[in-house]
């Protein structure tokens, strides 16, 4: 994937849902980010969602 974006897109995530977070090589990036934030080869990408439990 190119960006955290396009990322987020092949993996089927929904990035408007709310509770999405991401962060890149242990660095938080803010939702009005996501397009525009590379990924290159080696980055540590960390995707945390909601999901129902009990």
């Amino acid at each position: 994937a190119a960006t955290v974006r396009t990322l987020l897109d092949e993996q089927g995530i929904d990035a408007e849902a709310r509770g999405v977070a991401v962060a890149v090589n242990a660095a938080v990036v803010p939702r009005r980010d996501w397009t525009d934030r590379a990924l290159g080869a080696g980055d540590a990408v960390e995707i945390v969602k909601p999901f129902r439990g009990g």
